[in-house]
Protein backbone atom coordinates (compact mmCIF):
# COMPACT_ATOMS: atom_id res chain seq x y z
CA UNK A 1 0.00 0.00 0.00
CA UNK A 2 1.03 3.40 -0.93
CA UNK A 3 2.32 5.66 1.85
CA UNK A 4 1.10 8.76 0.20
CA UNK A 5 -1.35 10.79 2.43
CA UNK A 6 -3.05 11.49 -0.95
CA UNK A 7 -3.42 10.18 -4.13
CA UNK A 8 -5.40 11.23 -7.60
CA UNK A 9 -4.99 8.68 -10.79
CA UNK A 10 -6.70 9.68 -14.03
CA UNK A 11 -9.25 12.42 -12.43
CA UNK A 12 -11.42 14.09 -14.71
CA UNK A 13 -14.53 16.45 -13.91
CA UNK A 14 -16.64 17.53 -16.75
CA UNK A 15 -19.57 20.48 -15.99
CA UNK A 16 -22.98 20.46 -18.22
CA UNK A 17 -24.29 23.58 -19.21
CA UNK A 18 -26.89 24.83 -21.57
CA UNK A 19 -26.66 21.14 -23.16
CA UNK A 20 -22.52 21.67 -23.58
CA UNK A 21 -19.98 19.66 -22.05
CA UNK A 22 -17.22 21.93 -20.38
CA UNK A 23 -14.30 19.54 -19.12
CA UNK A 24 -12.17 20.95 -16.26
CA UNK A 25 -10.00 18.34 -15.24
CA UNK A 26 -8.66 15.65 -17.76
CA UNK A 27 -7.22 12.65 -16.44
CA UNK A 28 -4.81 14.43 -13.41
CA UNK A 29 -2.30 12.40 -11.57
CA UNK A 30 -1.07 13.70 -8.42
CA UNK A 31 0.85 12.26 -5.11
CA UNK A 32 1.65 14.36 -1.73
CA UNK A 33 3.69 12.21 0.80
CA UNK A 34 3.47 13.51 4.21
CA UNK A 35 5.31 16.27 5.07
CA UNK A 36 5.54 17.56 1.39
CA UNK A 37 3.58 21.15 0.64
CA UNK A 38 2.93 21.36 -2.86
CA UNK A 39 1.55 24.93 -4.33
CA UNK A 40 -1.37 24.67 -6.66
CA UNK A 41 -1.32 27.63 -9.52
CA UNK A 42 -3.57 28.23 -12.35
CA UNK A 43 -5.03 31.20 -13.67
CA UNK A 44 -8.82 32.10 -12.29
CA UNK A 45 -11.43 29.36 -13.80
CA UNK A 46 -8.85 26.57 -13.99
CA UNK A 47 -10.00 24.62 -12.27
CA UNK A 48 -8.09 24.81 -8.97
CA UNK A 49 -11.10 25.43 -6.48
CA UNK A 50 -13.26 22.25 -8.50
CA UNK A 51 -9.44 20.17 -7.65
CA UNK A 52 -9.32 20.98 -4.24
CA UNK A 53 -13.15 19.87 -3.61
CA UNK A 54 -12.54 16.91 -5.43
CA UNK A 55 -9.37 16.34 -2.92
CA UNK A 56 -11.54 17.06 -0.09
CA UNK A 57 -14.66 14.74 -1.10
CA UNK A 58 -16.98 17.47 -1.72
CA UNK A 59 -16.97 17.08 -5.02
CA UNK A 60 -17.08 13.21 -6.75
CA UNK A 61 -15.07 12.90 -9.95
CA UNK A 62 -16.54 11.52 -13.14
CA UNK A 63 -13.66 9.10 -13.75
CA UNK A 64 -10.74 8.27 -12.05
CA UNK A 65 -9.55 6.88 -8.28
CA UNK A 66 -8.55 9.44 -5.45
CA UNK A 67 -6.91 7.96 -2.07
CA UNK A 68 -6.71 9.45 0.59
CA UNK A 69 -4.38 7.86 3.27
CA UNK A 70 -4.57 4.60 1.65
CA UNK A 71 -8.25 4.87 1.35
CA UNK A 72 -9.94 4.52 -2.15
CA UNK A 73 -12.65 7.84 -1.58
CA UNK A 74 -14.51 8.32 -4.53
CA UNK A 75 -17.39 4.93 -4.14
CA UNK A 76 -18.03 5.49 -0.64
CA UNK A 77 -21.19 6.52 0.65
CA UNK A 78 -21.98 10.00 1.88
CA UNK A 79 -21.47 9.02 5.31
CA UNK A 80 -18.51 7.11 5.17
CA UNK A 81 -16.63 9.87 2.55
CA UNK A 82 -18.27 12.43 5.32
CA UNK A 83 -16.30 10.71 8.17
CA UNK A 84 -13.16 10.20 6.13
CA UNK A 85 -13.16 14.10 5.22
CA UNK A 86 -13.32 14.57 9.27
CA UNK A 87 -10.92 12.57 10.27
CA UNK A 88 -8.15 12.85 7.78
CA UNK A 89 -8.68 16.12 6.19
CA UNK A 90 -8.39 19.80 7.13
CA UNK A 91 -9.61 22.62 4.98
CA UNK A 92 -8.04 26.53 5.36
CA UNK A 93 -10.18 28.92 2.81
CA UNK A 94 -9.89 32.26 1.61
CA UNK A 95 -12.46 33.63 3.75
CA UNK A 96 -12.28 31.71 7.45
CA UNK A 97 -15.72 30.76 7.42
CA UNK A 98 -15.67 30.85 11.35
CA UNK A 99 -18.97 30.55 13.17
CA UNK A 100 -19.67 34.16 14.28
CA UNK A 101 -21.70 33.13 17.19
CA UNK A 102 -18.90 31.48 18.77
CA UNK A 103 -15.80 32.46 20.46
CA UNK A 104 -12.65 31.34 19.42
CA UNK A 105 -11.73 28.71 21.47
CA UNK A 106 -15.68 27.39 20.89
CA UNK A 107 -14.90 27.22 17.03
CA UNK A 108 -12.39 24.53 17.72
CA UNK A 109 -14.20 22.87 20.28
CA UNK A 110 -17.25 21.88 18.49
CA UNK A 111 -15.74 19.99 15.43
CA UNK A 112 -13.53 17.83 18.06
CA UNK A 113 -16.98 17.13 19.57
CA UNK A 114 -18.58 16.10 16.47
CA UNK A 115 -15.80 14.12 16.03
CA UNK A 116 -16.46 12.03 19.43
CA UNK A 117 -14.37 13.96 21.69
CA UNK A 118 -15.29 15.14 25.39
CA UNK A 119 -15.59 18.61 25.98
CA UNK A 120 -12.53 18.18 28.55
CA UNK A 121 -10.25 16.76 25.67
CA UNK A 122 -11.37 18.67 22.71
CA UNK A 123 -11.11 22.37 25.18
CA UNK A 124 -7.24 21.51 26.28
CA UNK A 125 -6.15 20.47 22.47
CA UNK A 126 -7.98 23.51 21.30
CA UNK A 127 -5.90 25.64 24.36
CA UNK A 128 -2.72 24.21 22.93
CA UNK A 129 -3.39 24.96 19.61
CA UNK A 130 -4.68 28.14 20.20
CA UNK A 131 -1.39 29.03 22.23
CA UNK A 132 0.54 27.49 19.19
CA UNK A 133 -1.01 30.05 16.84
CA UNK A 134 -0.43 33.28 19.18
CA UNK A 135 -3.91 33.67 20.35
CA UNK A 136 -3.66 32.59 23.98
CA UNK A 137 -5.05 36.47 24.85
CA UNK A 138 -8.09 35.86 22.25
CA UNK A 139 -9.47 32.62 22.87
CA UNK A 140 -12.74 34.27 24.03
CA UNK A 141 -13.22 36.32 21.32
CA UNK A 142 -15.66 36.39 18.74
CA UNK A 143 -14.50 36.51 14.96
CA UNK A 144 -16.14 40.19 14.71
CA UNK A 145 -13.63 41.36 17.20
CA UNK A 146 -10.63 39.66 16.07
CA UNK A 147 -8.56 40.91 13.17
CA UNK A 148 -8.60 39.47 9.70
CA UNK A 149 -5.08 38.01 10.00
CA UNK A 150 -6.06 36.42 14.09
CA UNK A 151 -9.28 35.17 12.43
CA UNK A 152 -7.29 33.10 9.65
CA UNK A 153 -5.04 32.02 11.90
CA UNK A 154 -8.13 30.71 14.48
CA UNK A 155 -9.07 28.54 10.84
CA UNK A 156 -5.88 27.72 10.33
CA UNK A 157 -6.12 25.98 13.78
CA UNK A 158 -9.22 24.56 13.78
CA UNK A 159 -8.09 22.43 10.25
CA UNK A 160 -5.67 21.26 12.46
CA UNK A 161 -7.01 20.37 15.49
CA UNK A 162 -8.87 16.97 14.97
CA UNK A 163 -4.67 15.78 13.73
CA UNK A 164 -5.63 14.74 9.57
CA UNK A 165 -3.46 13.74 7.54
CA UNK A 166 -3.87 16.20 4.32
CA UNK A 167 -4.58 19.83 4.68
CA UNK A 168 -6.03 21.81 1.69
CA UNK A 169 -6.39 25.33 1.66
CA UNK A 170 -7.13 27.59 -1.25
CA UNK A 171 -5.90 31.08 -1.23
CA UNK A 172 -5.76 30.86 2.27
CA UNK A 173 -3.54 34.32 2.66
CA UNK A 174 -5.57 36.40 -0.46
CA UNK A 175 -7.88 38.09 1.72
CA UNK A 176 -4.57 39.47 3.85
CA UNK A 177 -2.42 42.55 3.46
CA UNK A 178 1.05 41.74 2.45
CA UNK A 179 2.61 41.63 5.67
CA UNK A 180 0.16 40.18 7.42
CA UNK A 181 -0.32 37.25 4.45
CA UNK A 182 3.41 36.52 5.35
CA UNK A 183 3.22 36.33 8.98
CA UNK A 184 -0.20 33.73 8.38
CA UNK A 185 1.92 31.88 5.67
CA UNK A 186 5.06 31.20 7.70
CA UNK A 187 3.02 30.27 10.50
CA UNK A 188 0.83 28.05 8.47
CA UNK A 189 4.53 26.54 7.23
CA UNK A 190 5.47 26.01 10.55
CA UNK A 191 2.49 23.83 12.22
CA UNK A 192 2.17 21.73 8.70
CA UNK A 193 5.87 20.51 9.21
CA UNK A 194 5.60 20.27 12.54
CA UNK A 195 2.81 17.90 12.75
CA UNK A 196 4.41 16.02 9.74
CA UNK A 197 0.69 16.85 7.06
CA UNK A 198 0.65 16.79 3.32
CA UNK A 199 -0.47 19.80 2.16
CA UNK A 200 -1.85 21.06 -1.42
CA UNK A 201 -2.48 24.99 -1.48
CA UNK A 202 -3.88 27.24 -4.21
CA UNK A 203 -2.38 30.38 -4.63
CA UNK A 204 -1.88 33.21 -6.93
CA UNK A 205 1.15 34.33 -5.01
CA UNK A 206 4.66 33.02 -6.70
CA UNK A 207 6.43 34.32 -3.79
CA UNK A 208 4.59 32.06 -1.32
CA UNK A 209 4.90 29.14 -3.96
CA UNK A 210 8.18 29.21 -4.34
CA UNK A 211 8.76 28.56 -0.53
CA UNK A 212 6.72 25.19 -0.75
CA UNK A 213 8.54 21.99 -1.68
CA UNK A 214 7.01 21.39 -5.54
CA UNK A 215 4.56 23.68 -7.86
CA UNK A 216 2.00 21.98 -9.81
CA UNK A 217 -0.05 23.83 -12.52
CA UNK A 218 -3.21 23.64 -14.04
CA UNK A 219 -3.19 24.36 -17.42
CA UNK A 220 -6.33 23.08 -19.96
CA UNK A 221 -7.69 20.82 -17.52
CA UNK A 222 -3.84 19.28 -16.86
CA UNK A 223 -1.63 18.77 -14.60
CA UNK A 224 1.91 20.18 -15.69
CA UNK A 225 5.25 20.31 -13.52
CA UNK A 226 5.98 19.18 -10.38
CA UNK A 227 9.10 20.30 -10.16
CA UNK A 228 10.89 21.16 -6.94
CA UNK A 229 10.10 25.37 -6.15
CA UNK A 230 12.95 27.45 -7.11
Amino acid sequence: MSSAALQLDGIGKTFRQAGRELPVLRGLDLDLQPGEMVALLGPSGSGKSTLLHICGLLERPDQGVIRIAGTEAQRLGDRERTRLRREQIGFVYQYHHLLPEFSALENLVVPQMIAGLSRREATTRALELLEMVGLTERTTHRPASLSGGEQQRVAIARALVNAPKLLLADEPTGNLDPHTADTVFALLVKLVRGAGLAALLATHNYELAARMDRIVRLEEGHLVGGLPAE
